[in-house]
């Protein structure tokens, strides 16, 4: 009797622990069931995936999708359909809303807002502040929270934490590993008086300057070795700040970001002015290859996309009341797929970037990796399809990206969260279905 399956993926180059393998994946409630070849199977819905890439599930963990409070630029249900057709299924959600998510309220709201229209699965971070410090150990094991995240740098409302004995406090208070935003208020401060009466755009990384985002880091780690608290220092953009990194790796994992290995200043400040700017910032072109650098010596852990959206005419203020951000859920697969074809990394180094290592740096349950018993999520891809980036394509509301017009080469061509393929061929289907994500040191796992 052949075995019958509720999705078959068939004819797919399908990369595994084992490598790259030419096989067929079996799928049943949602988990991976099967792999290998299943030519006498059937199953209730099949994907020909010949002349493919069959991926893990790829997740997305740091975007910033505006609500609630501000809707106007992004919300949850645009930002996961973005995220879904840019082959992303799971995203975890930054904590500088309005008001900020602080607690359990705040997180709560947010889960419920997800219902039914979270195109991906999906957590949130709470935000570590002088008024929660004290809770922080409780708050982090709430179901659907990623974690604390820290802002050393500018942010919004109270989630500034900037003083040493604050940084502690919070460091102390819980186990889960810590995402950073780590630029040195003080330095920030100071050189603001560079662009405080107005300037170029260029002037942007000459203010938030490289000095600023080392003293950070190099504080940071310190703490993190002092409290013995594990961190993932988030957006790193100068290759001063890598060897720092490397020698704390039993503690510190890293992030990048798929725009600080794709534009590189003055460039991409004279072509975008107001529009390249984020924070960190894009740097020259000796920063933008020693990131590079620092994803082939294994130094990076994640790629994330920081995706921050803001209207275009929120971005065409002067600068530097112009708001920084930009957005990049959408873009960060086509993007690095079209860096593997440049030769720049491989396939599975892309796989362990955007899958397995977000798994391992925030212990995520069931999710990473194509395996069976795994949840049945795939970023299905054509390696060799070539498409420009469009305006139309995104679905954004803010509208706009720093890579409309570029043309690259690799595509998604499906989106399968948990069984369930919810984009195919540039096309969302069926009905928002997201869940929360589970995390390994904080689930119960319980006999069902």
């Amino acid at each position: 009797m052949s075995e019958s399956y509720d999705l078959l993926i068939t004819g797919g180059q399908v990369v595994t622990p084992n490598g790259i393998e030419t096989i067929d994946v079996g799928v049943k409630g949602g988990r991976i069931v099967a792999l290998g070849k299943l030519s006498g199977a059937t199953a209730r819905e099949q994907y020909d995936a010949t002349g493919q890439h069959v991926l893990p599930g790829a997740i997305d963990t740091q975007v910033h999708f505006r609500e609630p409070g501000l809707e106007h630029k992004e919300d949850l249900a645009c930002g996961t359909a973005a995220a879904a057709l840019g082959g992303i299924v799971a995203v975890f959600e930054m904590p500088n809303t309005q008001p900020n998510t602080l607690g359990a309220a705040e997180l709560a709201d947010k889960l419920a807002r997800c219902e039914n229209r979270a195109w991906t699965d999906h957590a949130f971070f709470i935000g570590a502040a002088e008024e929660n410090v004290d809770e922080l150990a409780e708050l982090e094991r709430l179901p659907g929270c990623a974690g604390i995240k820290i802002f050393m740098g500018s942010s919004t409302g109270s989630l500034l934490v900037e003083k040493e004995e604050l940084l502690l406090r919070v460091l102390k208070n819980g186990n889960r590993r810590c995402p950073i935003h780590a630029e040195d208020e003080d330095r920030l401060r100071e050189r603001f008086a560079l662009v405080r009466d107005g300037a170029d755009p260029v002037m942007h990384p000459v203010w938030r300057d490289t000095e600023a985002a080392v003293i950070a880091t190099t504080r940071i780690c310190r703490l993190a070795r002092q409290t013995g608290r594990r961190i993932q220092v988030l957006h790193i953009t100068s290759k001063d700040e890598l060897p720092i990194l490397a020698a704390h790796k039993d503690l510190v994992t890293v992030e990048t970001t798929p725009q600080h290995l794709t534009l590189s200043a003055p460039d991409c400040y004279e072509r975008l002015g107001t529009f390249a700017q984020m924070n960190p910032p894009i740097r020259d072109e000796e920063h933008r290859l020693g990131l590079w650098e620092g994803i082939r010596n294994g130094i990076v852990d994640v790629l994330g996309s920081d995706h921050a959206p803001h209207t275009i005419e929120e971005k065409n203020k002067p600068y530097p009341k112009s708001p920084s951000g930009m957005p990049g859920v959408q873009t960060l697969i086509p993007l690095m797929l079209d860096h593997v074809n440049k030769g720049n990394l491989s396939l599975e180094r892309l796989v362990d970037l955007t899958s397995a290592g977000p798994a391992r740096v925030y212990n995520i349950a069931g999710k990473g990796r194509i395996a069976c018993g795994f949840d049945a999520d795939f970023t299905i891809v054509d390696m060799n399809r070539e498409e420009t980036i469009t305006k139309e394509w995104l679905a954004y509301k803010c509208g706009w990206s720093p890579f409309d017009g570029v043309k690259v080469k690799g595509w998604p061509m499906a989106t399968v969260i948990r069984g369930t393929i919810v984009m195919k061929d540039g096309e969302l289907l069926g009905d928002p279905q997201g869940k929360p994500v589970r995390f390994t040191d904080t689930e119960p796992f319980r006999a069902s």
